[in-house]
């Protein structure tokens, strides 16, 4: 696996979305950029999703990561939530593949057990130890940045092959290894 490569972590939503960006260089990273894409304000569920697509699209172009690596939907009291963070995980998904960026799927337990080592670890524990790992002068005001960020080192401390253990460049290259997967 290479050693100097960019990664970009995405934390899903559809109210914010963070994001972080980590250099690797060797054994060591350093923070590019972390922050928020705020969707609040969006009328409809469909532009919120058309917005999230454009915005990744748009740091992958800017920062050029060699990968994604993005939080898994976890399991909650309302299905509804969780089908539209879904959604959102997976348009920010396939705006990477549309770039030919490999992606990577973490659930919020190994996030949390990644940076904290413990995998119920709070979000303000979270931010406290990216925040000390990575010497950030200036917390940012919303966790989603820093768990965005989470998902990136996570990914980092890792350096382990994507979803089921393929890389997937493209849409192509995931379609022909998994032909099943079409109807």
């Amino acid at each position: 696996m290479n050693s100097d490569r960019i990664i970009l972590g995405i934390d899903p939503g559809t109210n914010i979305m963070g994001y972080g960006l980590i250099h690797n260089k060797g054994n060591k990273i350093e923070l590019i950029t972390l922050g928020v894409i705020k969707l609040g304000k969006l009328s409809n569920h469909g532009l919120k999703l058309k917005k999230i697509f454009e915005r990744t699209r748009s740091l992958i172009t800017e920062y050029k990561p060699d990968e994604l690596a993005i939080e898994a939907p976890f399991y909650g009291k309302n299905v509804q939530s969780m089908l539209k963070l879904g959604r959102a995980q997976g348009v920010a998904m396939a705006a990477a593949l549309s770039l030919d960026v490999p992606i990577h799927e973490y659930s919020p337990r190994k996030i949390k057990q990644s940076i904290t080592g413990k995998g119920s670890a709070s979000k303000e524990q979270v931010a406290a130890m990216l925040i000390n790992l990575l010497s950030i002068k200036d917390p940012p005001e919303y966790f989603d940045a820093t768990d965005g960020l989470a998902v990136a080192v996570c990914h980092y401390f890792q350096r382990k092959p994507s979803l089921d253990g393929e890389q997937y460049g493209s849409w192509k290259s995931f379609i022909s290894k998994n032909p099943d997967k079409i109807k």
